[in-house]
């Protein structure tokens, strides 16, 4: 039987209940039409479409429930192959000709979800698109997986210099603080339509709650509550502007414990109430 892990290949399926665990390899998760809830030693994750989770060689579970069918098209790489490529992108070439086959030291992606650029799309796009007639074996079918790594490299690459930003003198120091500050980010992330708090993320961080404030806003020039807030008005929207709802249903469905609290936390970040804001959507659809 071939170990999986020596081999690069997809889970493309559609479900509206599905439940998950355990260990996988290095991979990414993308999603359309809902979105997926994963839970690692690391923390939690919610992957929703335009966005994917990268999870390095682990345990994991994943849960899906929604009221439609979600379509999953998860990517799977062999054990090695972001080390392989990675030497290619940082060694100089007559290195890579002395020692091309030199092993390098492992990656260590930071596990978080990422919003999905133009050429990610692409590049997945024409893998969904290879898989009815490229073989598994074929040059063609391996090239698409190089293209693909490559692309998260460079986007790694990127993310270890917003991890620079943070005040701390080691990298060692700079790079566990970015990971748990990632960790609360998509904590919010999987659960900005619940009532947390404030020490609960923090808790999730393994940081005080001072500490995550400060360190939160070098990151991501926002407060964590400035982020839940967010996440919260795209969600309102997205429900004014199905008639089916109503303004109890989208209360709850936000965390809010009333219709009251809503409303004033969506006039105050929109400028109108939510009866206004739905109004308009159906004027802009006549």
């Amino acid at each position: 039987m071939t170990d999986k892990h020596s081999m690069n290949y997809v889970l493309h399926a559609k479900s509206k209940q599905f439940y998950w665990e355990g260990d996988g390899q290095l991979s990414i998760k993308t999603f359309q039409n809902g979105r997926a809830h994963y839970k690692t030693s690391k923390g939690f994750f919610a992957v929703e479409e335009g966005r994917y989770l990268l999870l390095n060689e682990g345990e994991y579970t994943i849960s899906i429930e929604e009221d439609e069918e979600v379509e999953s098209f998860c990517i799977f790489f062999k054990r090695g192959l972001g080390e392989e490529i990675v030497s290619t992108l940082v060694e100089p070439t007559d290195r890579l000709l002395s020692d091309p086959y030199k092993e390098s030291a492992s990656i260590g992606f930071f596990e978080k979800t990422y919003p999905t650029s133009h050429t990610l799309a692409s590049q997945l796009a024409s893998l969904k698109e290879s898989l009815a007639f490229l073989d598994r074996d074929s040059i063609g079918y391996e090239e698409q997986y190089h293209k693909i790594m490559r692309t998260l490299l460079l986007r790694h690459f990127d993310v270890r210099k917003e991890m620079d930003a943070l005040h701390a003198l080691r990298q060692s120091t700079r790079e566990e603080l970015y990971r748990r500050i990632s960790t609360a980010h998509d904590y919010i992330r999987a659960f900005y339509d619940q009532p947390i708090r404030l020490d609960e993320i923090a808790q999730i961080a393994c940081l005080s709650p001072n500490h995550l404030l400060r360190a939160y806003s070098q990151v991501y020039g926002k407060t964590p509550h400035q982020h839940i807030s967010e996440y919260r008005i795209q969600k309102a929207k997205q429900l004014l502007a199905k008639l089916e709802f109503n303004m109890t249903d989208i209360t709850f469905a936000l965390g809010f414990s009333n219709p009251v609290s809503f409303s004033k936390m969506f006039k105050q970040h929109v400028g109108i109430s939510p009866l206004q804001f739905r109004k308009k959507v159906i004027l802009d659809k006549n």
